[in-house]
């Protein structure tokens, strides 16, 4: 196998020779949600314990396409730039109809942003790359093969039971991170489960290693003539490995379709070739649910724990990302005793918000993939038919809609209608150069008052970064304002906006914002 499975060291935890104190947070989960969760608590100066029943590295690429926002919250993690150094930098995708490109886009068409549209990189690099970092931070402790239990919840704390090679143990937390992916122990053990729709469809992931001059581009098949009356996707990995999705049908029996014999004549027909070795191969159902509350006292679900997607549109790995960073400073500043637990409830209503779209571009790849006979069928026959052809039909294509950041919707945030729809409140602030510099960079983990062409009123515990503009500023920022205030929070959210401002005007959102109460 080209990746090295290097196992974790197990390191006898202290809690089994004598009670330990009550933890600030417990992370059940060292996969990419719950490393980057314990990561994130860290640059806030809160301290954590993750436990995982594992100790090496997810087996298989599982989630290998990281958007443009992920990578921007990576980079606030420390690894941003290793994983764009490691991985396949692309931004072109091709859409086919039998054998004919129909039509091609590009997802970052504009250059001054420090990071790509996306890179594609094994989802084990990405847990390699954090479980470093975590293991460097003196406030994060990572327990390996430390297997939860038991969860009891009490008026104060959350009390765990976690089995390990040398016995058993209870630990205590103000507040528990369920990171423990679509299979959660955490959601079973209290009694939950996940709202929406299981698709009556299949498909076949596949891991290949070969040696290709295949492009760094997104290539998806309707309809090809090897794989008739079915749809196809291919992607290239690091270290020569590529990706390829198979759509197999409701009808295809698993355990068949997961055996070598039945995949390879598969892959060989698709790729006109047969010099390749399986690499790691799954079988997967569509599926689009969610729990109905992400935050339950002092369990708060993040990643697939609480919600899964189809994998069609990059949004299951990138959305539980999006969790981590709209939960990290709110849950710092309630275990410091500088907010309530209104900052869950933000939480819970912006994620549930954002899961929601996810679940819903997802669901509408399915319909268009896998159209029902009728109507549906007809409708995206013609859609195919004429993209070829006609613009205003392309964007009705749907081989998933990838993964982009949630506007959240902040309808009583500060707004000023002259300035760009696209940093308005609740979306992702937008990155500029800065010289040497980058502006999402010194937007990043605390509360910013960007002040551009104009200076930043003096308001405690906001960081001004006061900025002259500069043609991408303005096309990003100021459109036809003169020039502009902007609140961004830790997760660099534009929490309010202003042409023009007094001091109290944002001293009032802001102590809202800290508050939960916007």
């Amino acid at each position: 196998m080209p990746y090295d499975y290097k196992p974790f060291d197990y390191v006898a935890p202290p809690g089994l020779s004598a009670p330990e104190a009550r933890h600030k947070v417990i992370i059940v989960g060292a996969g990419p949600i719950g490393l980057a969760a314990a990561i994130e608590l860290s640059n806030h100066g809160v301290g954590s314990v993750v436990l995982d029943d594992n100790n090496v590295v997810s087996v298989g690429s599982r989630a290998i396409c990281w958007s443009k926002r992920s990578l921007e919250i990576l980079d606030r993690l420390g690894v941003g730039e290793s994983c764009v150094q490691k991985g396949v930098t692309w931004k072109v995708g091709r859409t086919h109809h039998g054998a004919r490109e129909v039509f091609n886009f590009d997802l970052l068409p504009e250059g001054g942003h420090k990071m790509p549209a996306f890179v594609n990189l094994q989802q084990y690099y990405v847990e390699e790359y954090l479980a470093a970092q975590a293991q460097a931070n003196p406030l994060i402790d990572l327990r390996f093969k430390n297997k939860v239990t038991g969860l009891q919840q009490k008026p104060d704390c959350t009390q765990i039971e976690i089995e390990t090679p040398d016995g058993a143990y209870s630990l205590e937390a103000e507040y528990l991170l369920a990171c423990d992916g679509a299979r959660s122990a955490i959601r079973t053990m209290m009694g939950l489960d996940f709202e929406g729709v299981l698709f009556e469809e299949r498909f076949l992931i596949a891991d290949i290693v070969m040696q290709s001059d295949f492009p760094s581009e997104r290539w998806f098949w309707f309809e090809p003539e090897f794989h008739a009356g079915q749809s196809a996707l291919l992607h290239k990995q690091p270290d020569n490995i590529y990706r390829i999705d198979l759509q197999l049908g409701w009808e295809a029996d698993p355990e068949q379709e997961r055996k070598p014999e039945r995949i390879i004549p598969r892959i060989e027909k698709a790729l006109g070739r047969s010099d390749f070795t399986l690499d790691w191969t799954s079988i997967y159902t569509f599926q689009c649910r969610r729990l109905e509350k992400f935050v339950h006292d002092r369990v708060i679900f993040v990643g697939d724990s609480a919600h899964v997607v189809s994998p069609f549109g990059a949004r299951g790995g990138n959305g539980g990302l999006q969790d981590v960073d709209a939960l990290g400073w709110r849950l710092a500043a309630i275990v410091k005793g500088e907010g309530g637990p209104a900052l869950l409830e933000r939480y819970d209503l912006e994620r549930t918000y954002g899961s929601d779209e996810n679940i819903a571009n997802s669901s509408r790849t399915t319909r268009f993939m896998s159209p029902r006979a009728g109507a549906e069928r007809v409708f995206r026959d013609a859609v195919l038919a004429l993209s070829e052809h006609a613009g205003f039909a392309r964007p009705m294509v749907n081989s998933g809609r990838l993964s982009v950041p949630c506007t959240y919707p902040l309808t009583d945030a500060p707004d000023c209608e002259a300035m760009p729809r696209a940093t308005r409140p609740g979306s992702v602030a937008q990155d500029a150069p800065l010289g040497n510099d980058w502006l999402m960079s010194r937007l990043a983990g605390r509360f910013c008052l960007l002040a551009i062409g104009t200076q930043a009123p003096d308001i405690a515990g906001l960081q001004a970064v006061e900025l002259d503009i500069t043609p991408e500023l303005r096309t990003r920022y100021l459109g036809q304002a003169g020039q502009g205030l902007y609140l961004i929070r830790p997760d660099q959210v534009v929490a309010a906006r202003w042409e023009q401002a007094n001091a109290q005007s944002i001293a009032t959102h802001y102590a809202a914002i800290r508050e939960g109460r916007a």
